[in-house]
């Protein structure tokens, strides 16, 4: 896997895919946690477990392994009031496809 992440503007207007219409999950990291198997046994209701990183830096979002985009976590406003999202701030090239 690369975590090379260039910001790049998509195709909007390339041929058409037959499988552009199927859903994809994407997974959104915000960080790591290590803790030594004794801590983690000691976890329980309401214990904080520090990540890696902090609010303010990027997430990176993946589809399977492959790292497709970076981007910062916002609060949706309007009717999704309290709902989180991403807003991209760098896109991999994909028109190779995900493999």
């Amino acid at each position: 896997m690369t975590d090379d992440v260039s910001a790049k503007p998509t195709n909007a207007s390339g041929p058409k895919n037959p499988f552009s219409s199927v859903p994809v999950e994407i997974t959104i990291s915000v960080g790591k946690a290590r803790p030594l198997i004794r801590d983690l046994l000691k976890l329980g209701q309401d214990a904080v477990l520090p990540l890696d990183k902090r609010v303010d830096d990027p997430v990176e979002l993946y589809v399977g392994d492959r790292l497709i985009a970076r981007g910062e976590l916002e609060e949706m406003d309007g009717d999704a009031q309290g709902q989180l999202a991403v807003r991209l701030t760098e896109v991999a090239d994909l028109q190779d496809g995900l493999g």
